[in-house]
C-alpha cells in the first residue's frame, strides 16, 4: 500500500501545474573551423528552456562576427553582425559548459546581445572585440570570471577550456546517450 501511495503522489506531483521546472540554460560552444571549411574558429552561446514567469519557450543562439570576412579584418575595426547558427552547425560544435539562468539574467543576456547588435560604427575588432569578447560579456552576466589571455584571442576552444578551469564550479556537460 505504501508503494502504491508513493507512486500515486509522485504522479500527481508531476501532473500538478507549475510542478515542472522552468529553466533557461545558456551553453557555451566553440567551433575550430578552418580556411578550407569556410568557417573560422568561433564561439557563441545557445539559450534553451522555458521562462518561469511566462512559460515562454526559448530556443536561440547568438555569436558575434565581422559582417563581411575579408582582409580588412586584419587591419582594424570592421562592421559587425550578430550571427545565428543553424541547428545542424550547432551539432558539430563543442559545448564546453552550461549554466542555468534566472528570468532576469535571461533578459540581461538578451539586452546585451541587442547592445552588441546595435553598436554604432565598426564594432568588430579581431583582437579587441571579437566573438570571445561577446561570449565573455554574456558569461560575466552569470558570474563567470572572464580573462582574455593574448595567446588565446583567436583560439575559442582553448579560451573556453581556460574559462572552465578558472571557474571550477562550471561542470562540463554530461555526454548524451
Amino acid at each position: 500500500m505504501n508503494r502504491f501511495l508513493a507512486t500515486l503522489l509522485a504522479l500527481i506531483a508531476l501532473a500538478w501545474p507549475g510542478a515542472a521546472s522552468a529553466d533557461v540554460l545558456m551553453s557555451f560552444h566553440s567551433f575550430s573551423g578552418s580556411v578550407f571549411s569556410g568557417r573560422y574558429p568561433h564561439t557563441f552561446i545557445v539559450l534553451e528552456g522555458t521562462l518561469d514567469a511566462t512559460g515562454e519557450r526559448v530556443s536561440e543562439n547568438y555569436g558575434f562576427t565581422a559582417k563581411e570576412v575579408s582582409r580588412a579584418v586584419l587591419q582594424g575595426p570592421v562592421e559587425h553582425a550578430i550571427q545565428v547558427e543553424p541547428a545542424k552547425y550547432i551539432k558539430s560544435t563543442k559545448r564546453h559548459f552550461t549554466v542555468k539562468l534566472s528570468d532576469a539574467q535571461y533578459r540581461r543576456v538578451r539586452a546585451e546581445v541587442e547592445r552588441w547588435r546595435t553598436a554604432p560604427g565598426k564594432y568588430y575588432d579581431l583582437d579587441r572585440r571579437n566573438c570571445l569578447h561577446f561570449v565573455g560579456a554574456m558569461a560575466e552576466i552569470v558570474g563567470i570570471k572572464v580573462v582574455y589571455p593574448q595567446s588565446m584571442l583567436r583560439k575559442p576552444r582553448q579560451w573556453l577550456d581556460h574559462l572552465g578551469k578558472l571557474n571550477p564550479w562550471l561542470a562540463p556537460p554530461r555526454k548524451r546517450r
